[in-house]
């Protein structure tokens, strides 16, 4: 479903941030992008969803290169892909559900307001669907977050350190939440620090450092040398 093969990407004459990246994710699979800040994890996310192109190499997305300039199909690429991201990107003027009919109404979807209200009790925010996000803990609009990333059947999850302002107890509920999602065949990568959550989910595991993926492994784990 996803596949890097040789890419490269740079910010400048010879100062590359990430090389030579190469590794696949099946349809349905769960990984977990691990390694230290600056270490290329959100560029490698934001190669997927075509924000950035690599300096060199191929990027797919359904057997779709979509690193090509030439790729024209970049509105329907994004509609597969859901996104969650540490600092939840909310539209704060805009009440919870009207957040989840915006996205929804994008998409094209022909009821947002009844697919809104799905998502919204799968998270377990039904019940605050007319509350501004101001009125929300970091947790609920975090859940929120993952209810508009969802949203509209996205077949692709893409997590960019979701846990990573959330209190302990929150980051499990959080989590428990991405383990319903993985439940419903979804494609989920997710770039974290949290060693805790990495080891207890016992996913597949790149490990990316100095720009390089040096671990690509199925055991779940994340020591925290990084080695």
């Amino acid at each position: 479903m996803i596949k890097f093969e040789h890419v490269s990407l740079s910010f400048g004459a010879g100062n590359f941030q990430l090389e030579d990246i190469n590794f696949e994710v099946e349809r349905g699979e769960f990984i977990f992008l691990i390694g230290p800040s600056g270490a290329g994890k959100t560029s490698i996310l934001k190669m997927i969803l075509r924000e950035i192109y690599p300096k060199s190499g191929s990027v797919y997305v359904d057997d779709q290169l979509i690193s090509s300039r030439k790729f024209k199909e970049v509105e329907k690429l994004r509609q597969k892909i859901g996104t969650i991201f540490q600092d939840f990107k909310i539209i704060y003027d805009r009440s919870v559900i009207e957040n989840l009919v915006l996205s929804l109404e994008i998409l094209n979807q022909k009821n947002p307001k009844e697919e809104a209200l799905s998502s919204l009790k799968k998270v377990g925010l039904e019940h605050k669907a007319n509350f501004f996000p101001l009125q929300l803990s970091a947790g609920e609009l975090q859940r929120l977050a993952i209810a508009r990333a969802m949203a509209g059947g996205r077949e692709i999850i893409l997590a960019d350190e979701p846990t990573g302002n959330l209190d302990p107890v929150t980051s499990w509920e959080i989590v428990r939440l991405f383990r319903q999602i993985h439940d419903q065949k979804k494609t989920i990568v997710f770039a974290t620090h949290n060693s805790e959550i990495v080891n207890t989910l016992k996913k597949r595991v790149l490990l990316v450092k100095k720009g390089k993926i040096i671990k690509d492994s199925r055991d779940g784990s994340y020591k925290l040398d990084n080695k």
